[in-house]
């Protein structure tokens, strides 16, 4: 076992036991390096790599910030491992699309119309009728609406995998933009769109809400030229 797998799998029992939880404090090098029987320099490395996807987070100096503290950020290390891995292709566009339907369709059917995250979802749309952006702007907020959208669910899960999905959704429309006709018109249409959803989630009409979010999502790709929905040959 390599030397962070090491300290990830004492980190993973420690909280599965109850000994630590989010917002603990792990012990400091020495004590991990005789616990786990590996140098301090190993313990570091570990910490490192944990820091790096997003389970801790060290701080540095003395006080209530100090030392490194268990985070619990699963969307940070699903975002960078989703964004590399579609900037290789090893991740298809359409595999994204596809999981996109799966987890926006749910969310949408089973948000809470009471969800403080819709209040946010409706600040991004304003923002978006209120500036005259480009494209890149105009789907960094459409992304955002999105994830908003499926934390209103409630399902913490849900949202995290929206939320580390949201960097890829931004980057792979934004190069689909190129393939649109007009943008002015599209941008205008998913404007309406996006309204429409909201709407039917704060109506508490969730069926309808997932069949809006269906026909906006697989929309957008066909108006692009690309037919990525899951029955299409």
């Amino acid at each position: 076992m390599r030397t962070h797998q090491t300290v990830s799998a004492w980190l993973e029992h420690e909280l599965a036991a109850g000994r630590l939880m989010i917002g603990s404090r792990l012990p400091g090098e020495r004590t991990m390096a005789e616990q786990l029987g590996i140098s301090r320099a190993s313990v570091r490395e570990g910490t490192r790599v944990l820091e790096a996807l997003g389970v801790v987070r060290a701080g540095v100096g003395s006080g209530p910030q100090s030392g490194t503290i268990v985070t619990g950020n699963p969307a940070l290390a699903l975002d960078s491992a989703l964004r590399l891995h579609v900037a290789s292709a090893h991740l298809p566009v359409r595999d994204i699309v596809e999981t996109r339907l799966l987890l926006e369709v749910w969310a949408a059917e089973h948000a809470s119309k009471d969800s403080p995250a819709l209040d946010r979802a409706a600040v991004l749309l304003d923002e978006m009728d209120g500036h005259d952006d480009a494209p890149a702007a105009f789907l960094e907020r459409d992304a955002l609406f999105h994830v908003a959208l499926a934390e209103a669910a409630g399902n913490v899960l849900v949202g995290a995998m929206m939320g580390s999905l949201r960097g890829s959704i931004a980057g792979y429309t934004q190069r689909l933009t190129t393939r649109l006709p007009a943008w002015d018109v599209t941008s205008g249409r998913l404007r309406r769109e996006h309204r429409a959803i909201l709407a039917a989630v704060v109506a508490g009409e969730g069926a309808r809400a997932a069949g809006l979010v269906r026909d906006h999502i697989e929309g957008f790709y066909l108006e692009a030229g690309i037919d990525d929905r899951p029955d299409a040959g």
